[in-house]
This record gives C-alpha cells, sequence and structure tokens, in this order.
C-alpha cells in the first residue's frame, strides 16, 4: 500500500551555479566521456548549475578538432533519442542545454605519457580546474605524475586543482596501497575525487535521510534488534562486449570493495557529527575497517552458464566475445561478513552480486528479530512472518517496510503486509545518469560522496584473503543463467538457519 500525501514545503533545489571551472577530460573519446559525463554536464546546464565561464577540453591520442569532437558528442546524443537501453535516454535534446555544452567543447590532441601535452593543457587554464581521468587504470598514476611535474596541481586562495579517478582502485590491497602512495606524492588528499558512480544515485544518498532523520528507525539499528541485513546487487545482462575488461576482473573485483561496500557504509555507518565531507568520511573507513577479513569459507563463487534469460536462450560465461575456454573468473560473489563493532557485534552481513541472474535488483534489506510467540501460543498462528525493511536502489527507488498484521475474521491469524515508498510518487523525477551530483559536487568542492585513501584501502583488506584465495586454485561454482545463482550460495546462509530473498518476486511497482 502506498499514501500520496504531498509534501509540504518540498520544493525543487536551490543549488546554485557551480564556479567557474575549466574541465579536462582525458580520454575524450571513450564510451565513459559520451555516454555518462556529456549527458551528466547536459543535464547540468539544463538545471543551470553550470556557471557562463565554464570550458571543457577534451584530451585524447587520436587526430581531431573542436569541431570533429563537437560533431560526434552530438550525433552520440541524438543517437540516445532512439536507444531506450543506453543509460541516458532522452524523447528529444534540448537544443538551449546541449549547445550550452557543445559550445565550450575544445579538443586537444596529446599523449597522456608525453611532457608536452602537460604544457599545452597548461596553457589552456586560467584558474580552476577539474581533470577527469576517463581512462584505464594504467594510466591513473601517470596522468596524476604528469600533471604534477608540470605544475598543474599547485593551488592558491584563487584556484583550486582537483582530479577525478574512475574505479577500478586497484585490483588488491598491494595494488591500491601503490596507487594511493604515487598519488599522494604529488597531491593532496582534499584534491582527489575517487568516483564510485553507485553513490550518485539518489536512493543511496537519502540511506542516511532514512536512518538518521526519523526516529522511528535509529534507536532500532543495531545489534539488539537487527537479526542480519542482506546487500543485493543483481544483473539479468551477461558480461556483454567486455570480456577482455572482465576477464582478469571478475566479480569480486569489479563490485564487492566498491559499490557494495559503499552501500555497506551508508547502511551500517555510525551517524557522523554533522554532514560535513571529513565527519562522513570518517565514519566510514571506520567501519570498513571493522570489518573482519572475509576468509574463503564464508564466501561463494560462481560461473554462467548456457541458459535462459526472459524467454531467452543465451550464452554460458565461457562462449562470450573475449573469454577464454577454461576461464576460472567468477561472475558471482557471495561472502558474509562480520563487523567487530559495538553497533553491529554477532549480526552477519550477506553481500551477493551476480550476471545472468533471475532478476535485475539492487537493494538493502534489513531483517528485524522476530517478536516472542507465546503471546499467540494459542491462537492459528504457526510462524510469525519476520519484519523486513527494504531499500530499493535500483531498477525501483524507495523503499518498502514488511511486518504482520491480523487477517480479518473472527479468529486471531496473522498474515504479513508491506507498505512501500516509491521516489516517483513524491518528488519529480529528473534526469539523472548517476553522475550529475557528482560532478556538481567536485566542482563546489564536496568531497562526501568520495572515497578517501583510507576507506579504500580498508576495503581491499577486508576481502584480500578471497582474492588471493580465489586466484590460486579451485574453479568457480557454475549456476545456470537466468537463476538466482549458485547452490552453495543459498548453502551459505541456510547453515545460519537463513535464506535469501527473492529475485524474481515482487519488486513493489517494478
Amino acid at each position: 500500500m502506498t499514501s500520496h500525501v504531498p509534501v509540504e514545503g518540498h520544493a525543487a533545489s536551490g543549488s546554485k551555479p557551480a564556479p567557474p571551472c575549466t574541465i579536462v577530460i582525458f580520454g575524450a573519446g571513450g564510451d565513459l566521456t559520451k555516454r555518462l559525463l556529456m549527458p551528466a554536464l547536459y543535464n547540468l546546464a539544463g538545471s543551470h548549475l553550470l556557471d557562463e565561464k565554464t570550458t571543457i577540453w577534451g584530451v585524447d591520442h587520436t587526430d581531431g578538432s573542436d569541431d570533429s569532437w563537437r560533431q560526434n558528442l552530438s550525433d552520440t546524443m541524438e543517437s540516445f533519442t532512439r536507444d531506450e537501453t543506453a543509460e541516458f535516454h532522452a524523447k528529444h535534446i534540448d537544443p538551449t542545454a546541449w549547445g550550452f555544452v557543445r559550445d565550450r567543447l575544445h579538443y586537444l590532441k596529446g599523449d597522456f605519457l608525453a611532457p608536452e601535452t602537460y604544457e599545452q593543457i597548461g596553457g589552456k587554464i586560467p584558474g580552476n580546474a577539474v581533470f577527469y581521468l576517463a581512462v584505464a587504470a594504467r594510466f591513473f598514476a601517470p596522468i596524476v605524475e604528469h600533471l604534477g611535474r608540470a605544475g598543474l596541481l599547485k593551488q592558491g586562495d584563487d584556484a583550486f586543482r582537483r582530479v577525478v579517478i574512475e574505479k577500478p582502485f586497484g585490483s588488491d590491497l598491494a595494488s591500491a596501497q601503490d596507487l594511493n602512495k604515487r598519488l599522494l606524492a604529488v597531491a593532496d588528499e582534499s584534491q582527489l575525487y575517487r568516483i564510485d558512480h553507485f553513490l550518485g544515485k539518489e536512493t543511496v544518498q537519502s540511506i542516511m535521510a532514512i536512518r538518521f532523520a526519523n526516529g522511528m528507525f535509529e534507536p532500532i539499528w543495531r545489534r539488539d534488534f537487527v537479526d542480519h541485513v542482506q546487500i543485493t546487487a543483481a544483473e539479468t545482462i551477461g558480461v556483454e562486449e567486455r570480456g577482455a575488461f572482465y576477464e582478469p576482473t571478475g566479480a569480486l573485483r569489479d563490485m564487492v570493495p566498491n559499490h557494495l561496500f559503499q552501500l555497506l557504509c551508508m547502511t551500517a555507518m555510525e551517524p557522523p557529527v554533522s554532514f560535513d565531507a571529513e565527519a562522513v568520511r570518517t565514519e566510514k573507513a571506520k567501519l570498513v575497517q571493522a570489518v573482519q577479513p572475509v576468509q574463503p569459507g564464508d564466501a561463494v563463487r560462481g560461473q554462467y552458464r548456457a541458459g535462459t534469460e526472459q524467454g531467452h536462450a543465451v550464452p554460458g560465461y565461457r562462449d562470450e566475445p573475449h573469454v577464454a575456454g577454461d576461464s576460472r573468473t567468477e561472475t558471482y560473489a557471495a561472502l558474509k561478513l562480520t563487523i567487530d563493532n559495538w553497533r553491529w557485534g554477532g549480526v552477519p552481513f550477506y553481500l551477493r552480486t551476480g550476471k545472468r541472474m533471475t532478476g535485475r535488483r539492487t537493494e538493502i534489506a534489513v531483517h528485524f528479530k522476530p517478536a516472542p510467540y507465546r503471546l499467540f501460543r494459542d491462537t492459528p498462528v504457526d510462524q510469525v512472518a519476520p519484519n523486513i525493511l527494504r531499500i530499493m536502489v535500483d531498477p525501483v527507488q524507495g523503499m518498502t517496510t514488511e511486518f504482520n498484521a491480523k487477517v480479518p475474521g473472527p479468529s486471531m491469524r496473522l498474515g504479513a503486509v508491506r507498505s512501500t515508498f516509491r521516489e516517483g510518487d513524491f518528488f519529480p523525477q529528473e534526469p539523472n545518469v548517476g553522475y550529475e551530483t557528482l560532478l556538481y559536487d567536485c566542482l563546489c568542492g564536496d568531497a562526501t560522496l568520495f572515497q578517501r585513501a583510507d576507506n579504500i584501502e580498508a576495503s581491499w583488506a577486508a576481502v584480500d584473503p578471497l582474492v588471493k584465495a580465489w586466484g590460486a586454485d579451485g574453479e568457480p561454482e557454475p549456476y545456470e543463467a537466468g537463476s538466482a545463482g549458485p547452490k552453495a550460495a543459498d548453502e551459505l546462509l541456510a547453515r545460519d538457519g537463513r535464506r535469501w530473498l527473492p529475485l524474481d518476486g515482487d519488486r513493489s511497482g517494478d
């Protein structure tokens, strides 16, 4: 059931435009720039959140000019009006908003590893600058080191210099530590914005509001009342054409120490003393540092085989393009986490992520401890359904609460009921690809939604035993495409007397 009561005083954001800035995008011709960064900048322009003096420089190694880059991106934006599968899909492109962005686009051909490239960039930046690294991970440290040597990271009271770094931020604990060491040798931590697009989702950002702004939740958000927590990020798609990237990466590296751990942080962190960026990031880091290293016995890995997805036959992972015929890369990972602190001691957190699953769903499900049964001992009640609070991140955004109520009739019979809140029923839905808030925050110097070095390293430390064990021997357990995953994942919870929530059941409005 859903209440449709308008929220008093709710209005569109009164945010001011970001300060004037030169945005330098390394990897101007890449898919990330075309499909996510440009639509995000277009949406910001449409919301009047970019300063008139904003300039955007694209840097890449291929031949090009201002006009050719502008035309290429204009064609890509126009294609989104026909591609309903794109991350950004629009019925039409607003010529005013896109014209604002297009007219500020400039192109520079340059080798990422050549000092002369950075000399040219230096001549294009009059003041504030954000350097966005939309490139392969192997270029992260070299580009930042070149920026440092060229003096492009020097900032003062009259100008800031910031660097945005995409994932993967390392491939294990040692590589993450090495990358942090190299970056921090030439830049201050306050200049580094390690981006995780999961944190750009409105529902993820609202978790703190749900927890800390409601007296009905925070008092019971602890081990005394919570039985366990399930965090799920399931996809129905396979690796598509990304086999070359996915083969050395796998589900664990791709999803767990970044996306799922960020959901974990939002769910389990202590209340910060304020919403100041460092206060929030400190509580996140403390939470991840309390996660005990996950041992192989508390984790499951799987790999999808051929099966049926939405009525269509689909190939197994080993038959996908650019994938080895004997690949041991996992496309599914499930693990049991324990958090060694006062709030969560004894409460297990179960995380799972996988491709070619029976349903697409990203959600956090908080399972509360059951009520005492003694009151109902003389009634037909055999089992009281558990109370569950589900925070839905994707594809539905909102929250459901599941609880027990009396079934109408002369006898005392209980039935499980559900109350649902969907964001679209209460708030206007703005066009969003998940990068708008993150880009705007970076331009404004708000690092709340970006990861700090200690958070990154603590996340890798928690899964390091699995990275080493899974890379050494053994094979992932096969599961059929279109299923809920390998049987061992069910057994992981069954041994604790618990079970996963179904992926193909009701999604509260999907």
